[in-house]
């Protein structure tokens, strides 16, 4: 029978405070789907994208892609799931900040022993990013140098122990010496201070002038021209973020002149679209964790009616390591 949910809406794009929890009722689930009671959902950059306007969304809606839960109840033409199982998803749809909710049982994973429901929630989205990201948009190889922006974020912490892990020279930037301190327990050889080092100099000390063979940049527009500075001959410019700001206009003749430069724009979604993809970047992440070649570090946690202090804390980088809500 249906079941009463809190749920974090939006009528409208804006700024945090348009998000309010509301009491909805969710059906029973339909063909394909299953009911999630969820335990922990996680906060992510694209839900401030989503929230703000920069991406369009068809009002009113959720918001929020990634959570773990418990199975509940499972509807007609659903395999491979159960009631009690424990599943989580990360990339959507949209509507993670809820107590309750329906989901297509294809895009639910199992979450295996030795792996928490909060684990699950703060790392299934990132991991399944820095997966692809290491692994298949640019594979990183043992002894290379590579370059990772926000190194102390969520994403960041995950990818310098993956990296490592595949034996690469991780390089971080991150905002202070606190943060600092936190990459380079997590994987990263050497971490840029963005506000005390100069970028490139620094870069170009490390590589012995020879800049680096990629860099992950997830920040955009102020970056722009500092990681093309940063790139060896041949280098990939992997830029999978704008939380600085939209990237700027790509000029062919600028890759060709730095050194026959290579750009690219990959997002989760195509990375995980087929069925099969999506279960062995989930497989690999939680491999990770549950290893303990990576260890997840969840810096914050919030409640539903929390929900605008966790997007502005993001936003302003009061943040480390991985937030979640706890509904």
């Amino acid at each position: 029978m249906p079941v009463s949910s809190r749920v974090v809406m939006l009528a409208e794009q804006g700024p945090p405070s348009v998000m309010h929890v509301e009491n909805v009722e969710v059906p029973d689930p339909g063909a394909g789907q299953a009911l999630i009671r969820q335990t922990a959902a996680g906060v992510n950059y694209m839900d401030i994208y989503q929230r703000s306007g920069s991406y369009p969304l068809q009002l009113p809606s959720g918001i929020g892609l990634e959570a773990a839960g418990v199975v509940e109840a499972i509807g007609p033409d659903v395999g491979g799931i159960a009631p009690g199982d424990r599943v989580a998803y990360g990339g959507g749809p949209i509507g993670a900040y809820a107590e309750h909710r329906l989901m297509p049982a294809a895009r639910l994973v199992k979450v295996p022993d030795g792996v928490t429901d909060e684990q699950a929630a703060a790392v299934l989205m990132k991991g399944m990013t820095a997966e692809y990201l290491l692994n298949r948009t640019y594979p990183v190889k043992a002894g290379e140098w590579v370059l990772f922006y926000a190194a102390a974020g969520g994403v960041g912490l995950i990818a310098g122990q993956w990296g490592r892990a595949r034996g690469a020279r991780m390089i971080g930037i991150a905002g202070g010496p606190e943060k600092c301190r936190l990459a380079l327990a997590n994987g990263y050889e050497a971490c840029i201070d963005r506000h005390a080092e100069n970028v490139v100099e620094r870069v170009r000390e490390l590589t012995g002038g020879a800049g680096v063979p990629v860099v992950y940049d997830s920040i955009g527009a102020g970056t722009f021209e500092q990681t093309l500075d940063c790139l060896a001959p041949r280098g990939y410019f992997v830029s999978f973020g704008t939380t600085g700001g939209p990237v700027p206009p790509v000029m062919a003749p600028d890759l060709q002149h730095r050194g026959s430069l290579y750009f690219t724009r990959p997002t989760l979604a195509t990375y995980v679209a087929a069925r099969e993809d999506l279960e062995a970047s989930a497989g690999a992440a939680f491999d990770m964790v549950a290893k303990g070649a990576i260890k997840v570090e969840i810096g914050q946690r919030y409640g539903l009616d929390e929900a605008a202090k966790a997007h502005e804390d993001l936003e302003a980088g009061r943040t480390s390591g991985s937030s979640i809500i706890v509904p």
